[in-house]
């Protein structure tokens, strides 16, 4: 392609052209011309908004802006004179003139001469562009075909010769190799990938590279850093406390879609209702955690229900900006001001998300419900293989039965009776066990506030709990909302109100730690941070008998959850009330085991207590069914068979098993529980993700001023009106939903989703304000292409790859983007694409692009996040996570979308150079130019680090500075300095080895050649 011809006496008549074509030109366009005027203008007091409309004029609409009524017509056709609207915008009336004077906006001389002129055309009115389906304009005709390689360029040619420009000539190759693979993988091209592409002849080299780059799996990651932006995915929760949450296996669900070539449409139904699709799979309702990105208040004060309501909003809204590219949230408290969106109509996609089973204060440590176990494909196969193993062991555990049972048989017939009966029971996982059987048995205890009271236990001997006395069993069982543990404990209460009968908290009522009462004859379990709103608390339905031996069992799996809290009375699992079912901090206290004691003096226990029992794992129900086995061993094989309970059977063939079967069986027994609790142990470690479900269904109202405390009319899922092809759009949930945006007559989605990956080649969208399609946003710069774009992208299936393909062969997308000062004057944000893009590199391009061209970058895909270099102390001032564990060896060099994302201090590196900070969705990059970057190229350690590596491999390439200089250049911008950047690169050089060698003749330190030799025998970088 040739340089762009300009006609240079003709641009100041071209600029002044621009200005008032649509006053003297053709035909004005009410869409392009006229709309902008009234939505900036007029729109505030007369547009959408109900409630501030004045004077009942509504100027929005069609009926509106042509009403009329004995009085006046608000627009007449042909006739400005006798419009009201022209009239009151020239009155010289302070009274009459619009916009009134203290409305403090004004319409300039030029803006009325273009309401004059469209009147003066026969006022034609058009919906809102965006409001209309894209329509598939034929290609346009353009007279030199040279400029024009898919039909993109037919779009742009035909528009830049209307501005009488021509395109730019195409970059040259090594340029165009640099950008292509940065705008596709985020990562610079290699060394051999550049010297391959120069060398190919072939003519569709080009598009060998990119298909090339589309296949990489470098490809996802860099899609789903623009997707992560959009979707506010972070490592922590966000607001004050600012906890960590597991959200990186949807990180990864998005990174394999993208890699996947999933469509945009199945990928938009997977994300907002995988969890409703037929017999979802695991990675279908790992998709919808993009609605759970949200920020979460785990802060003690905050009122659930208020909060509830603030994820929901957030939900309409990223959805909104997403996948409509509309400002929704406008519409929160009143009708929008600007667009055709109604509040009820706000409150209607409110409603899509309001089933959501999640507490409104959400998890402070870890996800809030609800989430799922979320394995990977690797552990995935572990656990299958995990699974085999033990189906393998059981089945021959099983196969062995019989003759376990008649071992076993054999082996009660020649059974002598000892002379001390033989006590046995589960004890495995059992850290702590209090017998009371003789004084003194128990070193660790000491009876407090009274004497020990021994009397007959239900083995051997129990103690007597008076309401005053104590065991202090010392700091045992220390366990937090994290761990799994078991209580188990003989007691025969006083009365109904006992008291407690095992503690381990803060001696006062209602206090901190966990806890086991006898309250009107129900067992409580009480795990307490705070009792009133940081605890789990429950309670047994059934109630037990004062003056009777009931065997307890309390068992606790780590869940943080009231669901994970069982009790087992007499080995049978009984039905709990929650009284409380939300903990936020851990219950862990710093305070000894009591037994009998706990909840200050008037908690203690009345009655007896004997057999306390204490285990680090959650004992499973045939367990709890054995340990309320009181009898001996002796005592049960002296039984008939026929006289045993089931429960007793269960003790004796658990006790054989462990202890008198051939050495063999105990083995297998043996492997098999360990491959469960490896099993057990491996499951508990998984990640997990939170995710969309449908809980039980809310009622959904109008939120009167958007209050969660003051609901309005009531209202169903529905869709906005202006974007229903019918009156009423059949949609009922979000499966519904997600049908409904990416319908081929939904006038938006396709546009949005094309003008964001256009905006990720070109740096500004053809629509450059690609958050807002609406009235106040900007207009297409080219609509035809957009709207053809468009109509592509759905006629292809949705494939995203196929449309980066498409932009990135384009002529367009391959021009050079020099920019000469005439064409910097003509289009400085370069609009009418007449050149190639020229823009900054994201913020994690910034930084993957030092590591790539070091060869320090890590290429695994996908993980949980990573803490490379970063200041230290950063941390110190949050509530919550507040030390910095960095990574070491290869994670410091992962890519950056692996960073560790804290919400209230957002990567510094990342922050210096505009990355998002996740606290809500942004689909618009911001691009600043400040010293605070120059500074974190300069001192970063990621940077410097990259830079001593570059560096030595230079050293280490030729003798000579120039050949160096060249080598590093070519490393990093994949071509060869030019004579003037060669001589600026010489020269500062030289400048600092003259620095240097002042600097060492001073301080006596060998020479520069020394050094560097030296230096180039040094590790590379720091583990």
């Amino acid at each position: 392609m040739l340089t762009s011809p300009f006609r240079l006496a003709s641009i100041a008549a071209l600029i002044v052209g621009m200005s008032v074509s649509t006053v003297t030109g053709a035909d004005l366009n009410f869409n392009r011309d006229i709309l902008p005027i009234l939505s900036d203008t007029c729109f505030k007091c007369h547009g959408p908004d109900e409630a501030e409309r004045k004077a009942d004029l509504r100027l929005d609409t069609r009926e509106g802006l042509f009403r009329s009524s004995d009085d006046f017509q608000v627009v007449v056709p042909n006739h400005p004179a006798k419009s009201e609207l022209y009239r009151r915008l020239t009155s010289e009336d302070p009274d009459e003139r619009m916009p009134p004077p203290d409305s403090k906006r004004e319409l300039s001389e030029h803006q009325v001469a273009s309401i004059r002129r469209w009147i003066e055309q026969g006022a034609p009115w058009e919906q809102h562009w965006a409001f209309n389906p894209p329509r598939r304009s034929p290609l346009p005709i353009v007279d030199d075909a040279k400029f024009v390689t898919n039909p993109i360029d037919s779009f742009v040619v035909a528009q830049l010769a209307h501005e009488d420009l021509l395109p730019s000539r195409e970059a040259d190759r090594a340029t165009l190799i640099r950008r292509v693979s940065l705008d596709l993988t985020g990562l610079p091209p290699a060394p051999e990938e550049v010297d391959a592409f120069l060398s190919d002849t072939s003519p569709n080299a080009y598009e060998r590279v990119v298909d090339r780059l589309l296949q990489s799996p470098a490809y996802g990651e860099r899609m789903a850093v623009v997707w992560l932006d959009a979707a506010r995915y972070a490592d922590t929760s966000g607001y004050q406390n600012d906890g960590p949450r597991q959200m990186w296996r949807w990180r990864d669900w998005v990174i394999d879609a993208y890699n996947a070539g999933m469509p945009f449409d199945q990928f938009t139904r997977e994300q907002l209702a995988g969890d409703l699709l037929p017999n979802p799979t695991l990675e279908q309702r790992i998709a919808t955690g993009f609605n759970r990105n949200h920020r979460g208040n785990a802060e003690g004060g905050v009122i659930p229900e208020e909060f509830q309501v603030e994820y929901v909003v957030d939900r309409v809204e990223t959805t909104g900006t997403v996948w409509l590219g509309l400002t929704i949230g406008c519409a929160r408290c009143h009708d929008h001001k600007y667009d055709p969106l109604s509040q009820k109509e706000f409150y209607e996609l409110f409603a899509f998300f309001n089933n959501v089973p999640e507490n409104g204060r959400a998890v402070k440590e870890g996800n809030s419900p609800p989430y799922i176990k979320a394995p990977t494909t690797d552990q995935q196969r572990h656990l299958a293989a995990l699974d085999k193993k033990i189906k393998s062991a059981e089945t021959k555990a099983a196969a062995n039965q019989p003759r376990l049972q008649s071992l076993q048989a054999e082996w009660e017939q020649g059974y002598v009776r000892q002379a001390s009966p033989t006590l046995w029971n589960i004890n495995r996982g059992r850290i702590a066990a209090f017998n009371f059987d003789e004084p003194g048995d128990d070193p660790l205890t000491s009876f407090r506030d009274g004497a020990a009271h021994y009397v007959s236990g239900i083995q051997g001997r129990g103690v007597d709990f008076d309401g005053k006395v104590f065991v202090d069993a010392g700091n045992v069982a220390d366990f937090g909302y994290f761990d799994r543990f078991s209580l188990s404990v003989w007691i025969n209460p006083a009365n109904s109100n006992a008291g407690t009968v095992v503690s381990k908290m803060t001696d006062a009522e209602e206090s901190d730690g966990y806890y086991v009462q006898v309250q009107d004859g129900h067992v409580h379990v009480n795990l307490v941070k705070r009792w009133l709103d940081d605890c789990i608390r429950v309670e047994t339905e059934s109630v037990i008998r004062p003056g009777e031996w009931t065997h307890v069992l309390v068992t606790y799996d780590g869940s943080r959850v009231a669901s994970g809290i069982t009790v087992y009375l007499n080995g049978e699992r009984v039905p709990l009330k929650v009284n409380y079912d939300f903990i936020n901090q851990s219950f862990a206290a710093t305070e000894p085991l009591r037994i009998g004691g706990g909840g200050g003096a008037t908690g203690r226990f009345q009655g007896l207590i004997d057999e306390v029992q204490v285990f680090n794992r959650c004992l499973h129900e045939e367990e709890a069914a054995i340990l309320s086995v009181s009898d001996s061993i002796d005592d049960i094989i002296s039984r008939d068979e026929s006289e045993r309970t089931a429960k007793q059977q269960k003790l004796l063939a658990a006790y054989f098993l462990a202890h008198e079967a051939p050495a063999e069986l105990r083995e297998e027994n043996a492997e098999l529980v360990a491959l469960n609790e490896q099993r057990r142990q491996f499951i508990d470690n998984l990640p997990t993700v939170m995710v969309m479900e449908e809980g039980q269904p809310r009622d959904t109202h109008i939120l009167l001023r958007g209050e969660y405390d003051m609901p309005g009319r009531p209202v169903t899922p529905g869709v906005p009106r202006v974007l229903s092809a019918t009156a009423e759009a059949d949609v009922a949930n979000r499966l519904d939903l997600a049908a409904w945006l990416t319908s081929p007559s939904n006038p938006l989605t396709a546009r949005v989703a094309v003008n964001r990956y256009w905006q990720m080649c070109f740096g500004s969208g053809l629509v450059k304000t690609s958050e807002d399609f609406g009235t106040q946003g900007e207009r297409p710069s080219h609509p035809e292409l957009l709207d053809w774009l468009a109509n592509e992208f759905i006629r292809s299936n949705w494939d995203v790859k196929a449309l980066q393909r498409l932009i990135v062969t384009s002529a367009t997308y391959r021009q050079s983007s020099r920019l000469p000062p005439e064409l910097l004057a003509r289009d400085p944000e370069n609009r009418l694409l007449a050149r190639g893009p020229r823009v900054r590199l994201p913020a994690e391009t910034v930084r993957d692009q030092a590591l790539a061209a070091a060869g320090l970058l890590t290429d695994r895909i996908g993980g949980p996040s990573v803490m490379p270099y970063q200041p230290e102390d950063l941390w110190k001032d949050i509530a919550t996570d507040s030390n910095y564990e960095q990574d070491h060896g290869a994670d410091l060099y992962r890519r950056s979308m692996y960073t560790y994302w804290k919400r209230t201090v957002v990567p510094p590196a990342m922050s210096a150079f505009d990355g998002a900070d996740r606290e809500s969705c942004r689909v618009l990059p911001r691009r600043t130019n400040t010293p605070l970057q120059a500074l974190t190229l300069m001192n970063d350690v990621t940077f410097v680090e990259a830079a001593r590596v570059i560096a030595q491999r230079a050293l280490e390439s030729s003798p000579d500075s120039t050949e160096r200089i060249n080598n590093i250049f070519q490393g990093i911008l994949a071509r060869q300095p030019n004579s003037n950047e060669s001589a600026i690169l010489s020269q500062g050089l030289a400048k600092h080895l003259k620095q240097f060698e002042a600097t060492r003749v001073r301080q006596r330190q060998p020479s520069a050649n020394t050094y560097f030799q030296n230096l180039s025998t040094k590790s590379s970088c720091a583990a």
